[in-house]
């Protein structure tokens, strides 16, 4: 259905184009009218048309006036200009207004159609765009809290590879490398430093999440997550790696608003957790430091900043060289560690070179910490007693240079063995499992579960992993196994064919026969008597 408006001071053209409106479009038209500008803009607000065809010269205000003063209140009217006056100017405002076409009267019936048909086909065009547009608006409103809560979920529990987030923030525009993280803790009142019917709450909040998204983003604009019991994390991101106090400042008061706005539209409390800047990957300490700060307080609002958590550092202490340590550790970057482990022991020479008692120390704590990060990530196998040589040779290094060669080479081997487990995480597994099996083939039962208990992992774990490794699946290895001791037996025993059939681990010789000839191309008497 359209809506057309007709503009004109004649009677008679009036009259003329309804009825071709009418004969040519029947029923898929609506046709109103005026003959005034000021009518015609009293019109348009009303009836709202998809088509307005205008004449320039009307008594009062003049078409192109009132187009522009129609054009305001509605962008998607299709404008066509009917009249007997073709000057520049007027022509010249056409165009600037949008106007489909300035047609110079008389126009005939065909022309007339002719530029009707456009117009609906623009208007087609455009209502199927805006239905589109609502279509993808409204599945993003689906679809967008799930990937914010996605992406919250990977960063506070490190389910992720970078790759992972990156394609979150991309997803979600996020162009910034730097965030924090609020927590929204709720509860049916405050008592002390925590909240009164956590379940109970948590429930309430579950219903009325949307409202909550859409009054938290006017406070703390960011990426929210899901409920968890009766907390919500939002992650903030920015572009600078600290906050300033000012903005601290006016960041706690949001928050502030932001709670009394809550318990107002849902009648639950809410205490709200702020963390301090992190990068975008190191968020869920962020969120840590929100949770710890609401507990250290019992102020509604409490950011990490205020509250008496957290390690103080003297103030040259190279804190980031210590994380950036240990992060290469994890990930098993040999060179990295050796870089980095080489910084810090520069900086401790530099500031307290005079005294070497406290340098051994933290060389001995940051090795030890390596070691647990090895340990913990299946590098190498942990002995109580491993380490009762350290203290002795530690204490008898008498240079500097010396201490720096031990705790260099400690960091480097316990880095190692976490990039060696990362490498070839299955390989011991492996090779106990094909021990096993070579030990083993002969029984006719023996079984991929058989196996897998025997190496203490799950069935499907062991069967990904032992393909991985081998190239063949479990059943594929233990066949060729099998054939191959036949083969040998075939060449070098007199043992009857049955005899060799039970040997390698089958109780059925033709089923026997039928697998050695699958893999050898010849049945096993051929293949006895071709040699």
């Amino acid at each position: 259905m359209y809506k057309i408006m007709l503009a004109d001071d004649e009677g008679i053209v009036i009259d003329s184009l309804k009825f071709i409106i009418e004969k040519e479009f029947a029923a898929d038209c609506i046709v109103e009218f005026a003959k005034t500008g000021r009518s015609v803009i009293e019109l348009a607000e009303n009836f709202r048309p998809d088509i307005a065809v205008m004449d320039i010269q009307m008594p009062g205000i003049n078409g192109i006036d009132a187009m522009r003063e129609i054009r305001e209140a509605n962008s998607h009217t299709v404008f066509i200009i009917m009249s007997a006056y073709d000057k520049f100017d007027y022509a010249k405002e056409a165009i600037n207004l949008g106007v489909l076409e300035y047609l110079n009267k008389p126009v005939g019936r065909e022309k007339i159609v002719q530029v009707l048909r456009r117009a609906m086909a623009m208007i087609d065009r455009d209502r199927e765009k805006r239905s589109q547009d609502l279509l993808i608006r409204e599945k993003m409103e689906t679809v967008i809290p799930i990937i914010e809560n996605g992406l919250i979920q990977n960063l506070l529990y490190h389910e992720y590879f970078q790759e992972d987030i990156e394609n979150f923030k991309n997803l979600l525009g996020i162009r910034e490398d730097y965030a924090y993280m609020a927590a929204l803790v709720c509860g049916e009142t405050q008592e002390g430093n925590h909240m009164t019917n956590a379940v109970g709450a948590s429930i309430r909040v579950q219903n009325a999440y949307k409202e909550i998204r859409e009054v938290t983003d006017e406070y703390l604009p960011g990426i929210m997550g899901a409920v968890m019991a009766n907390k919500i994390a939002v992650l903030i991101p920015c572009r600078e790696a600290k906050m300033e106090y000012n903005e601290r400042i006016l960041l706690i008061e949001k928050a502030r608003e932001l709670a009394r706005k809550l318990k107002a539209r849902t009648d639950v409390a809410f205490r709200v957790g702020i963390g301090s800047v992190k990068q975008m990957h190191e968020v869920a300490e962020s969120y840590n430091e929100a949770l710890n700060a609401l507990v250290q307080s019992t102020s509604r609002v409490a950011h990490v900043d205020d509250a008496p958590v957290g390690i103080l550092y003297e103030e040259n202490y190279p804190r980031e060289t210590e994380k950036m340590l240990f992060e290469l550790t994890e990930k098993g970057d040999v060179k990295g560690v050796v870089a980095e482990a080489g910084r810090f022991f520069d900086w401790m020479e530099e500031s307290y070179g005079a005294y070497m008692m406290d340098i051994k120390l933290k060389s001995l704590e940051f090795v030890l910490r390596a070691e647990r990060i090895s340990y913990e990530s299946g590098g190498g196998f942990y002995h109580f007693r491993s380490r009762q040589d350290y203290l002795p040779t530690l204490m008898e290094l008498q240079s500097l240079e010396e201490v720096r060669a031990w705790f260099s080479e400690k960091m480097e081997n316990a880095c190692r063995n976490v990039a060696v487990k990362k490498e070839s995480p299955s390989g011991s597994i492996v090779e106990k499992a094909r021990a096993y099996i070579d030990s083993h083939y002969r029984n006719k039962d023996l079984s991929l579960d058989e196996v897998s208990r025997t190496v203490d992992i799950s069935p499907y774990y062991f069967s990904k992993i032992f393909k991985e490794e081998t190239g063949r699946n479990f059943v594929e290895y233990v066949t060729d196994i099998r054939i191959g001791r036949a083969r040998e037996l075939l060449l070098s025993s007199d043992m009857s064919m049955k005899e060799i059939c039970g040997e390698v681990g089958y109780g059925d010789p033709n089923y026997f026969s039928r697998i050695f000839k699958k893999h050898a191309g010849v049945t096993p008497t051929e293949y006895k008597e071709k040699k």
